[in-house]
């Protein structure tokens, strides 16, 4: 015969002599917690850096090479790893790496960089790319003239370079990647091209930030027709006048680099290598929107178009309609700390 009992519900069973729940939770997030990016040098786990240092140098031994392995930016010597490159220590469990203060920027597809054309060759232009490896912009990945939409001919293929020759500036996006890990780029979209009427303006990549959108425009009175600013995420800074259908437009800086007259990317003037009649006030526009990059660039503070705006509203209010570009270092100081709140003022 089969007998059938209950049992209380496991919330029913005293527990005053069973281990504590809480004790399981913490183990299990001791079990899948990955340490990361932890502060080093307070014995926990093992003399890590220096003198219990974050950043490191070239050559400065970090730990034992029998309790962690060593990463990117490390070798080992004398069973130690030792660092390569200055930088900032990251571990992921025993995974010791040195992140570099400074370096080249690392491509991803999709992304929008600005370049400069460095070669011409068959069928395609090497370009610049503030990368480890020079970009390839094949002929095939560029707009013809007017937006023709056909198949490049051998024509074409001779008239490269008064399409984009050795020095021109472009905006492009990352499409693929070849075998040796070079970028191929392409420059299909409209709002894509040559750059024409501004300045450029080198970053370190990691002040620009992936946002939905990297084409900004910033409305009068920044200039009589604004300012046009494109944020390349390899740390190239497009600073332009603003154009007319920038501002009858959604805002977002569509044509940057066209003509005055609004027509853009998709006109015959798309290749053009003249300049438009830039007016004095745009030109000091201009010259102050770079001023103001270069400063939050000094403090290592991320570029956004509401910030730039904000600073550029400050600096008109501080000089009362004077025409000078340049931002002192008290100007700039005092920017900071009204902008964002920080107090970035070095005592004597």
């Amino acid at each position: 015969m089969f007998s059938i009992s209950t049992r209380a519900p496991l919330s029913s069973i005293p527990t005053s002599d069973a281990v504590p729940t809480s004790y399981h939770r913490a183990a299990d997030e001791r079990k899948y917690q990955m340490d990361i990016d932890e502060e080093y040098g307070e014995g926990s786990s093992g003399e890590l850096g220096a003198a219990g240092k974050n950043i490191v140098g070239p050559g400065e031994s970090i730990t034992s090479s029998k309790d962690y392995m060593r990463g990117h930016g490390t070798y080992v010597e004398d069973e130690q790893v030792v660092s390569s490159v200055a930088g900032t220590i990251e571990r992921v469990n025993k995974l010791i790496s040195v992140k570099p203060l400074k370096s080249r920027y690392t491509p991803e597809v999709g992304d929008l960089v600005i370049g400069r054309i460095v070669e011409v060759g068959s069928s395609r232009w090497k370009v610049d790319a503030n990368a480890r490896q020079d970009a390839v912009l094949m002929l095939s990945s560029v707009n013809l003239p007017g937006g023709v939409q056909r198949r490049k001919v051998e024509q074409d293929a001779l008239k490269m370079r008064e399409f984009l020759a050795e020095g021109d500036l472009l905006v492009a996006e990352v499409q693929a990647f070849f075998g040796d890990g070079a970028m191929s780029l392409h420059t299909r979209s409209l709002k894509y091209g040559k750059l024409r009427n501004g300045l450029l303006q080198p970053l370190p990549p990691h002040l620009i930030r992936r946002l939905k959108s990297h084409f900004h425009h910033l409305p009068p009175p920044c200039g009589p027709t604004g300012v046009d600013v494109i944020l390349g995420l390899n740390g190239w800074v497009w600073v332009s006048a603003g154009t007319k259908a920038a501002v009858e437009g959604d805002g977002q800086g569509q044509g940057v680099g066209g003509g005055a007259e609004g027509d853009g990317f998709g006109a015959e003037g798309v290749y053009s290598n003249v300049n438009d009649e830039i007016t004095p006030e745009s030109r000091t526009a201009i010259s102050t929107i770079a001023s103001l990059i270069r400063l939050f660039a000094k403090y290592h503070i991320p570029l956004s178009d509401s910030l730039l705006l904000e600073g550029y509203q400050w600096i008109s209010k501080r000089r009362g309609g004077a025409e000078s570009t340049m931002i002192s270092d008290e100007d700039g100081e005092r920017l900071i700390g009204d902008v964002l709140g920080v107090d970035v003022s070095v005592d004597a």
